[in-house]
């Protein structure tokens, strides 16, 4: 099976844009939910937690795991895939998913102006300004962390009159920043839930670059250019869903994301 791992429940909106271009494949959701949310969290911390819950899906059979979140794919990945993956077998892989987001933005800004919506802790990593200077080392990013974001989401509060302040704010803020900024990643994967909110704010023509679809075509490529991970994956149209919290829990919180009921199981991290 393709391994999906996020802190939380974010992650859900990749798995959902994944299996809707990839649907024959088999897939684990793992959302480290009793730990989340990592954007608060040390580089030391979110590294070890996010190598727990790769090795965990490794033990389960996974070749191939997704960082379906920002903050594990700014903190960990990169150590991960040099030191741990050798380790571990070197045959596997762990994909995240700045990389492909970034990759998307040379086709998009007309301006080379880009502003990065994200998490606290993404945007104290510079993975997107340090990613993006590798491409295109002529765009200028602006970057503005939104730490009441996640917990609006979460609280089901995402669309409601409580939530304009805020998205206003940090939107304001950003382009206070750089008022020439004609593109706009969305670096959290909580984010598309309050894409209604998020445009209602944003100045016309700006393109709003949601994570769900790039990654979804980005893997799908991959695997057509990795054969060798492509025949390892099982091919049964199944999706299993993990939380390191209560099902209870995680199937009201999951209910927010896909609008349906989704059964989950407990497992616990050594």
């Amino acid at each position: 099976m393709i391994g999906i791992f996020d802190s939380g429940y974010g992650g859900l909106t990749i798995l959902e844009k994944i299996r809707a271009i990839l649907p024959g494949y088999d897939y684990i959701y793992l959302g480290d939910n009793a730990r989340t949310p990592y954007g608060t969290r040390s580089f030391d911390v979110v590294y070890h937690y996010t190598l727990q819950c790769v090795e965990k899906l490794f033990d389960l059979g996974c070749h191939l795991v997704i960082l379906a979140c920002n903050t594990a794919s700014a903190k960990a990945l990169r150590t991960i895939q040099q030191r741990d993956l050798p380790r571990i077998d070197a045959s596997r892989r762990v994909l995240g998913v700045i990389r492909p987001t970034v990759e998307s933005l040379g086709k998009l800004t007309k301006t080379r102006h880009v502003g990065l919506l994200a998490t606290p802790g993404t945007v104290q990593s510079e993975s997107y300004p340090i990613e993006i200077k590798k491409l295109f080392p002529d765009i200028i990013v602006s970057a503005e962390a939104c730490p009441m974001w996640v917990p609006l989401i979460e609280n089901n509060e995402h669309l409601s009159p409580g939530a304009d302040f805020f998205v206003k704010k940090n939107i304001h803020q950003l382009f206070r920043q750089d008022k020439d900024i004609d593109t706009i990643i969305l670096g959290c994967t909580h984010y598309p839930l309050l894409l209604p909110k998020i445009r209602q704010f944003v100045p016309k023509g700006i393109e709003l670059v949601a994570q769900g679809e790039i990654v979804a075509r980005s893997l799908e490529n991959y695997l057509q250019r990795h054969p060798e991970i492509e025949q390892t994956c099982s091919k049964n149209g199944q999706c299993i869903f993990l939380t390191t919290e209560s099902e209870e829990k995680f199937g009201a919180s999951a209910r927010i994301f896909l609008q349906k009921d989704i059964q989950a199981q407990h497992i616990y991290l050594q």
